[in-house]
């Protein structure tokens, strides 16, 4: 499995080093920093320095794990996501501390693997920011695969001075820790901005409060010339909005309209099954005080999901109370990252939940459990 894993990563980095010969673009390797406006710093892996000046420069650095406070990383025993990737053996028990996408995700890879997997989550809830009903059937069906989940609970210390991991886990409003062994612990908190070291104070472009750097709706960043995207701005950290944003900030340095629509953008959780979303939360809506329709449709009532042996979860469908616009889809189950697409071009075009349900789907596919939501958040269902 591991063999796969690196041999796909190398032909996926490898084909991007393609593109880049056969569209000319010059690859410089080593650590780059703003020298001033207009000019960036290169340094070589040998320490040799170089400058390169440019009309535009594009701040696309990315982002790095959130180290947890009081807990050292050594990428062996106490893992990042990156450790977690590369696992020599599977851990007998294995604890997670963030119940957020990452989290999940490499947690419930090593839980189907063997491990015995404990999820620990500050707040009361896992998937902070997604629907409430998505992260609550999603916390049901991790359950039942096994994983153990402890919430409004924090880390206190990790112990690294034995054979096991000894990790103090106490709640969160405070209160005695109790103490439970571990082989790996897997430190799942966030991602933060990569913004330190490349000289963007000295050069005067702005930092908010999260070290994020500021941009205007055309991505200029406090300094002419100096744009930035993706990770180190504001937005979802997401690689598919960062690529959008590349090509929107290539499309104005080159005198275009590039435009990216953040309302629009997917976000998918690689668990098993698939948990993805598009659009508004039903919180969110009520905190806008947005009068909206809700219309579910159960996987367990879809044809190709009982012949799959994929009964679990559901798709929900919100849309405008009074216009029929739809304004989120959240879907918990088989292929919901492929699913979410369909919705995504609807949404894109200001589609309504009864243009939606009233599309003709193949048949037996989960799609039709896509349209069977909308039908219920415009009318009601026909299988259901």
């Amino acid at each position: 499995m591991m063999a796969h894993k690196d041999g796909v990563v190398e032909s996926n980095t490898s084909g991007v080093a393609y593109l880049f010969k056969k569209n000319k673009i010059a690859w410089l390797r080593g650590t780059g920093a703003i020298a001033a406006p207009g000019k960036v710093r290169v340094t070589a892996t040998d320490g040799a320095a170089s400058e390169i000046e440019a009309k535009a420069i594009v701040i696309a650095t990315g982002s790095e794990w959130t180290p947890l406070p009081g807990v050292t990383v050594d990428e062996t025993r106490i893992v990042s996501s990156t450790g977690a990737l590369s696992l020599p053996e599977v851990p007998k028990r294995l604890v997670v501390v963030g119940a957020g996408v990452i989290g999940l995700e490499l947690g419930s890879v090593w839980r189907r693997l063997g491990s015995a997997v404990t999820v620990v989550e500050f707040l009361d809830r896992i998937l902070p920011g997604m629907d409430g009903d998505v992260a609550k059937q999603a916390q049901r069906i991790l359950a039942k695969q096994g994983i153990a989940f402890r919430l409004s609970s924090k880390v206190a210390s990790v112990d690294a001075s034995g054979d096991t991991l000894k990790v103090a886990i106490a709640p969160a409003a405070g209160g005695d820790p109790e103490t439970i062994e571990a082989d790996i612990v897997l430190v799942a908190i966030g991602r933060r901005p990569y913004t330190a070291e490349l000289g963007l104070e000295e050069a005067g472009v702005a930092l908010d409060d999260r070290r994020r750097v500021v941009v205007d709706d055309h991505f200029r960043t406090s300094v002419a010339g100096i744009y930035a995207i993706g990770d180190v701005v504001r937005g979802p950290m997401l690689a598919h909005k960062a690529e959008d944003e590349g090509v929107a900030v290539a499309e104005i340095i080159a005198g275009q309209a590039g435009h990216v629509n953040y309302g629009v953008i997917p976000a998918v959780v690689y668990t098993h099954p698939e948990i993805a979303s598009v659009g508004k939360t039903e919180e969110e809506l009520k905190a806008a005080g947005i009068e909206y329709r809700a219309g579910k449709f159960p996987f367990s009532a879809n044809a190709r999901a009982r012949a799959m042996l994929e009964k679990d979860g559901f798709v929900k469908v919100l849309a405008d109370a009074s216009t029929d616009r739809v304004l989120g889809v959240h879907i918990v189950g088989p292929y919901a990252g492929e699913l979410i697409a369909e919705a995504s071009v609807l949404m894109e075009f200001a589609g309504s939940a009864e243009d939606l349900g009233r599309i003709c789907h193949a048949h037996p596919t989960l799609s039709e459990a896509v349209k069977e939501a909308a039908l219920a958040a415009w009318f009601k269902p026909i299988h259901i």
